[in-house]
């Protein structure tokens, strides 16, 4: 409905939120609400804004030295999967063992290859070497590079490394004892050292022994007192080159779940926990959080969570979001708890870097290892706050086969309804465009796969519910959405911002389409109250936004989160 035609209540304005949300919360009362390509004078941005937005690259932490390219790039070929690896050709090979040398001899001062990087690199060709199927063991000039650059790196490579690339003492004839007598400098190495000589063979580890590793090793802090990174480097990216068995994604899910104490317990009727991929998106809208503000127009609470930067996309965020509109980014679970219960607000978000500070001190290591470790998978399924109502866990996922993971990760959270969803760039965001002609390779785009309780009183934190599974593909034009192109956004934070606000404002498009799609189409699948026929669903989505209530509660989010203590 057109916002002329539908006047909005008075709302107050804090003073500490973004110029970019003052200005076009406060134009939303009284003219017609801002197209998503506005003009700065509509707008009122800066023209400096407009030309050179916010990108979420410029919330990596600055200080935090950068992994070396070549060997970065290599590691994305070599550090994956047995049937995804792509092994080096020869000439790629001679320049990243070329590279390796002559960082390890210090040639290298501003361009130093970091021992994260060896950790994950030599725990690749390791693992390859070991337990991968022939075609993606090493290549032949992988081993013509090998043979002539390892009798010059065992001279130069600290012992760590050495132990990762060569745990036998083997490798190619020259017969070191250096890795099969390695024990470690310090008592925090040694039970890693242990699992590391498993999954450098290929092998998996128990529940006891992942926990006992993450435990005695975490939170990270270089030092000599402390573990490697080198060696945590290899154990993390290992695990996930071995694909890791629900045993070890329970133990990764739910090592550090007592860190801060007992979880807070929200006196909501409903709380939806959403598991949006850390690292962003760097392409497309991202909506969670403008779904979240409708959502909690009608009783159903929503709690985010996540970090301000992680590799490898380095994409928009939730938190670049919020902190980009003046939120306070910092909220304790136990304060995220008041907001939720707010009833002017009802959804939160909470950083991982409050909630579990051990996950968090990765954040280095997980951007110089390149590939997703496990913890990639088991972040996106945590409470970080309970609920005194029925709760649920929504979590996006790309790569095929990790669905199921997932959802049994959520089963053992003892929630009553959970749902993995196949979104745009493996994100949330379902999408309303049509699916390319001829696309069958994998699982595709609004794939949506669950389970929902018949019995919430039953319920339990080890299960015991009878459960409905449930399936299916969400085909946007059979619930009257016309195909649309997703909104671009490359990386830019202001971008997505513009374009949340410019539906919640109630302006018709791509944004706002996707915004209810995703609204009322997770409602009708975790069985939310009033939402078991879906067209009722759609409409209670767009009520939300068309009234005003959902941008209402954005804003007073962003006032309050500074007030709460």
């Amino acid at each position: 409905m057109n916002l002329l035609l539908n006047p909005q209540p008075s709302l107050s304005i804090p003073l500490n939120i973004s110029p970019f949300l003052k200005l076009s919360f406060s134009r939303r009362r009284t003219l017609s609400p801002p197209t998503a390509s506005a003009t700065v004078q509509q707008f009122e941005i800066p023209e400096f804004d407009i030309r050179n937005p916010a990108l979420s690259s410029s919330y990596r932490i600055p200080v935090l030295a950068k992994p070396n390219q070549t060997v970065l790039e290599a590691q994305g070929r070599v550090c994956t999967g047995p049937t995804q690896t792509r092994p080096l050709d020869e000439e790629q090979a001679f320049k990243v063992f070329d590279t390796i040398l002559r960082s390890a001899r210090g040639e290298l001062k501003d361009d130093k290859v970091s021992r994260a990087q060896l950790g994950a690199f030599f725990a690749g060709m390791t693992i390859r070497a070991n337990a991968f199927p022939e075609a993606t063991q090493w290549s032949e000039g992988e081993t013509r590079a090998m043979k002539m650059f390892w009798p010059l790196l065992v001279r130069v490579l600290p012992p760590d490394v050495i132990f990762v690339a060569d745990p036998d003492g083997s490798m190619m004839g020259v017969g070191s004892s250096i890795g099969p007598c390695y024990v470690g400098n310090c008592t925090s190495e040694m039970r890693l050292i242990g699992a590391l000589r498993e999954v450098l063979a290929g092998g998996h580890l128990g529940f006891e022994e992942v926990q006992g590793v993450l435990k005695e090793v975490l939170p990270f802090k270089e030092g000599d007192d402390q573990s490697s990174e080198a060696l945590l480097s290899a154990f993390l990216i290992g695990q996930r080159m071995n694909r890791e068995t629900d045993r070890e994604l329970k133990a990764y899910c739910l090592a550090f779940d007592d860190e801060l104490g007992p979880p807070p317990v929200a006196d909501v009727r409903s709380l939806t926990h959403y598991g949006e991929p850390y690292d962003g998106n760097t392409r497309f809208f991202r909506s969670t959080l403008f779904v979240a503000a409708v959502r909690s127009c009608y009783g159903e609470s929503c709690l985010l969570h996540g970090v301000d930067w992680m590799a490898p996309k380095g994409g928009v965020t939730e938190e670049q979001m919020l902190k980009y509109m003046g939120a306070n980014v910092n909220l304790s679970p136990f304060e995220a708890k008041k907001l939720l219960e707010d009833d002017e607000i009802g959804f939160a978000y909470v950083s991982q870097r409050e909630a579990r500070p051990s996950l968090f001190s990765l954040i280095k290591i997980r951007e110089h290892i390149k590939k997703r470790p496990p913890l990639a998978t088991t972040e996106k399924v945590q409470r970080y706050v309970k609920a005194s109502g029925k709760e649920a866990i929504v979590a996006g996922f790309y790569h095929e086969g990790y669905e199921e993971p997932l959802l049994m990760l959520m089963k053992r959270r003892g929630v009553h309804s959970g749902l993995v969803v196949k979104g745009e760039e493996g994100a949330l965001s379902m999408t309303t465009r049509l699916r390319s002609v001829g696309t069958t390779r994998g699982i595709p785009v609004n794939y949506c796969s669950g389970f929902r309780s018949n019995d919430v009183s039953t319920t339990s934190e080890l299960g015991g519910v009878t459960r409905e599974g449930f399936s299916l593909e969400v085909n946007a034009a059979d619930y009257g959405f016309q195909p649309t192109d997703t909104p671009r956004t490359d990386r830019s934070v202001s971008k997505n911002i513009e374009l949340g606000l410019a539906a919640l404002s109630g302006e018709k498009g791509p944004a706002y389409d996707r915004i209810v799609l995703n609204a009322g189409m997770v409602d009708h699948l975790l069985r939310a109250d009033g939402a078991e026929d879906i067209s009722v669903a759609l409409d209670r989505a767009r009520e939300a936004i068309d009234s005003g209530n959902a941008l209402k509660r954005l804003v007073n989010y962003i006032k309050v989160s500074h007030k709460v203590d």
